[in-house]
């Protein structure tokens, strides 16, 4: 049976769909800026729970607006609660990572989940992935290696916890595509979020607590602000022009990332990072434009 292919967006559209695009990726390097100066100061799980809370309200608040109900029995659907765990998994990495890895270092390494959840799609969903998307999926995690550098010199062990980021992020998008469609994207955000903000409350009283102080406030709520904006953000590009346009430039993440690196935090980038990262972003557009090519074949 042939597909009928989704309207293509105009020009200008597509356009717009782009500049969107690169500002949410913008908006999100601006929340890991926030979140890093957060972890110098507050336990991790302070910095889960707080953002999460006030997160969880504003998807709320979406979910009644479309004349859903936020809690409902297919919450506890098998594979929403295990696009939870991965949720959870992904952001204490994340956020551990943040605390200790060079910003620019994460953002790199964090490139790699598309090639991730195609690997997941291939070994756990039964997804037919060609020898080219293969080649391409080997070539990024050795752009990986690159940038971790492990058992080399200026190999950073913290630097694992960006890996443990892209496997609970991955298995997270896997475990979305198996979601009920009757589930909405607002129930299944809050649903996520609010597992986050449990994780963040369960490790709280293992923590040494500290009352944020009105720069360690800012941080969270500058956290929260580009982070939820962010994901305005990238939703309005994905609907205003076409995905295959404006995909690409969530790439632009790490340029982002690598300017407020330099400029906030003094890193540089060595040989070996730029060397990764290339690879990663390389190998990443080429599994796009492979499942592209593959995707227009079938209509």
């Amino acid at each position: 049976m042939s597909h009928i292919p989704a309207p293509r967006a105009s020009s200008a559209d597509n356009l717009r769909g782009i500049a969107v695009m690169s500002g949410s990726m913008a908006m999100f390097a601006i929340e890991d800026m926030f979140l890093k100066f957060a972890a110098k100061d507050l336990p991790t799980g302070q910095i889960l729970f707080i953002p999460a809370v006030f997160a969880f309200i504003f998807f709320a608040c979406l979910v009644r607006r479309e004349g859903k109900q936020t809690f409902t029995p297919t919450a506890l659907h098998p594979w929403v609660l295990t696009r939870n765990a991965g949720e959870m998994i992904g952001t204490i990495a994340y956020i551990t990572a943040l605390a200790s890895v060079p910003l620019a270092t994460v953002s790199a390494v964090l490139q790699a989940m598309p090639l991730a959840v195609t690997l997941g799609a291939a070994l756990f969903l039964g997804e037919n992935v060609g020898w080219r998307r293969w080649s391409a999926i080997a070539v990024g995690f050795a752009g990986v290696i690159l940038v971790i550098r492990p058992g080399m010199e200026g190999f950073r062990p913290a630097g694992l916890w960006v890996l443990v980021t892209v496997a609970g992020l991955a298995l997270r998008d896997l475990a979305s595509r198996k979601i009920p469609a009757e589930i909405t994207n607002s129930q299944v955000s809050a649903w996520g979020i609010a597992s986050v903000a449990v994780l963040g409350a369960g490790m709280m009283p293992f923590q040494t607590m500290v009352i944020p102080d009105l720069w360690q406030s800012a941080m969270l709520a500058g956290a929260l602000v580009f982070g939820t904006a962010g994901y305005w953000a990238i939703t309005t590009a994905t609907r205003l022009g076409d995905v295959s346009v404006v995909s690409p430039f969530r790439y632009s993440r790490l340029i982002f990332a690598i300017l407020i690196g330099t400029l906030v935090f003094s890193e540089t980038l060595d040989l070996y990072t730029i060397a990764g990262a290339a690879l990663i972003i390389g190998s990443g557009l080429y599994a796009f434009a492979r499942e592209r090519s593959r995707r227009l074949a079938q209509i």
